[in-house]
């Protein structure tokens, strides 16, 4: 078995671990990345899902919020991120609630015409102009060593802290609004990928606070060339500093000395050592890898992947579908279908009308399809479905089991046809065998293709952005093994697409003790 010794080896090359490997190797490290597969990106990946089709997918990950503009300045990642204009559509019978950004006068009339007054419209106003003051007051401090939880309270302000951190989300939404699919939209953002209950559980609360605060502004933007275009520039860069990257090496064991063993993809092992060993693994992978018994967190969503023919009618014939799809398009996401959807989830089984959200990349972003298929109408749609967690996949629940993928595609179809003028599968398109271009996945298939424990997008559930113990550290990212630290979503401050737990992971080695000549880009 060969031996080479590095200054950091970084387990795993999704997005997090490019970030600390191109901020490690330019401050002058020799930085090692092993990835398992065949090619970067972990879940932030573009890929040409159904064969002759000419749409490139973001098959995982499809929308960057978290990721700060300092970090795409400090790597010079060459990545364009759009703005969307519409923020959300909501259908509500025959109208719909459409929230508009740069038309606010079509916003609060669209808000009159579903709620009947204008109360809902003034108190999203308020509300949100709250939530973009924390943004930008706490954004910053993600990339900084962590503050303790005073010093957060501080920053933020009473009001904010009281509705955002200490009270349950869900009871703050129910006070502030007095319509139905109002909150809905509200409490959409603090389940995304989160089984909880938002009017008990504080977890829906962390959800939400992450979802609103991506780089102080809080929008979602859409990667020019999909999410597969983000994590090959960080690769780039990664590279142009002087980081060695190798695919195919799956790492099988992780010692607290340094020292990494991994097998090549010609099934040869080899054990590196590095002064540092950052895990861009989930805390669940890196137990393993370490001998230690792993947790077991739970991911909650569906994933399902469509290219359309054309764009489906809506029944509200004042919103052309173009603006309705391209930004959030709001599924059955009332704040009592909400309810009713997690309750049965809690008791096993998959619900009755399950809520999702659906939205077009293509419609801001046409380069994800070739020239024919853009010139016929065609467009990529994703859907992310709420409230499916993996127990109704594994066969523990009732009506769980073999049938169970295939019954939470129907029922979540049979949504979203709910709400449309015409079924989703008469604009599906069909790919050259005839098949139509559709495909789902599930937590225990993001378990299987992606090493995901328990099919968890954020590896496990989200932490507070602050200090809560001395545990923690300086900057959220250490173990209990001074040479291994955390560096993918697991970490304090992690979830989502953002590069932080790459950042700070880079950051704790270079600001260490044992570095040796710290040189800082």
């Amino acid at each position: 078995m060969s031996h080479s010794r590095y200054d950091v080896v970084v387990a795993g090359g999704g997005h997090n671990g490019l970030v600390a490997a191109a901020y490690l190797a330019g401050a002058g490290r020799r930085v090692l990345v092993l990835e398992r597969l065949d090619h970067v990106g972990g879940l932030a990946v573009s890929t040409v899902a159904f064969p002759g089709v000419d749409a490139r997918l973001s098959r995982y990950s499809y929308l960057v919020s978290l990721l700060p503009a300092k970090i795409v300045k400090d790597l010079g990642v060459g990545v364009e991120l759009r703005r969307r204009r519409f923020a959300s559509y909501t259908p509500a019978g025959d109208t719909g609630l459409l929230v508009d950004g740069e038309d606010e006068a079509r916003t609060a009339a669209s808000f009159a015409a579903v709620t009947g007054g204008t109360k809902d419209h003034e108190a999203w106003r308020r509300f949100y102009a709250m939530t973009a003051e924390v943004a930008r007051r706490v954004a910053p401090t993600l990339l900084e060593p962590l503050v303790d939880r005073m010093a957060l309270r501080r920053l933020v302000g009473a009001e904010a802290w009281r509705d955002l951190f200490e009270r349950p989300i869900g009871e703050v939404v129910a006070e502030r609004f007095d319509d139905d699919t109002v909150r809905g939209v509200v409490l959409t953002d603090a389940l995304i990928g989160t089984f909880a209950d938002p009017s008990t559980d504080l977890l829906a609360n962390r959800c939400f606070l992450y979802h609103v605060i991506g780089d102080g502004t809080g929008d979602w933007n859409v990667p020019v060339g999909g999410m597969g275009a983000v994590t090959d520039a960080l690769a780039d860069a990664a590279r142009r500093a002087g980081a060695e990257i190798r695919c195919g090496a799956e790492v099988l064991a992780i010692d607290p000395s340094g020292e990494v063993t991994f097998r090549d993809s010609g099934g040869h092992e080899h054990a590196v050592s590095g002064g540092h060993v950052l895990a861009a693994l989930p805390p669940a992978m890196l137990a393993r890898l370490t001998g230690e018994t792993p947790e077991r967190p739970e991911g909650s969503q569906l994933k399902i992947n469509m290219v359309v023919s054309r764009l489906p009618r809506l029944r509200d014939a004042s919103v052309d579908p173009a603006e309705a799809f391209s930004g959030t398009f709001h599924v059955n996401e009332g704040a009592e279908r909400l309810a009713a959807a997690r309750a049965q989830a809690a008791a096993g089984r998959i619900p009755d009308l399950p809520p999702a959200e659906m939205y077009c990349h293509s419609l801001t972003d046409p380069s994800i399809l070739g020239p024919a298929l853009r010139r016929s109408g065609a467009h990529t749609m994703t859907l992310f479905g709420l409230h499916m967690p993996a127990r109704l996949f594994t066969g523990d629940g009732a009506g769980a089991g073999a049938g169970a993928r295939e019954d939470a595609l129907r029922r979540t179809l049979a949504s979203v046809d709910a709400v449309l003028a015409e079924p989703i599968e008469d604009c599906l398109l069909r790919a050259p065998s005839g098949e139509p271009c559709l495909e789902v996945r599930t937590p225990l298939d993001l378990e299987h293709e992606a090493g995901l424990p328990g099919g968890h997008i954020f590896h496990r559930d989200l932490s507070w952005p602050f200090a809560e113990s001395q545990e923690d550290g300086p900057w959220g990212v250490e173990t209990r093994h001074e040479r291994i630290l955390l560096c993918g979503a697991g970490a304090r401050r992690g979830g989502g697409v953002s590069g932080i737990p790459g950042h700070n992971a880079a950051m704790a080695v270079l600001f260490s003790s044992t570095s040796h000549g710290a040189r800082i880009p």
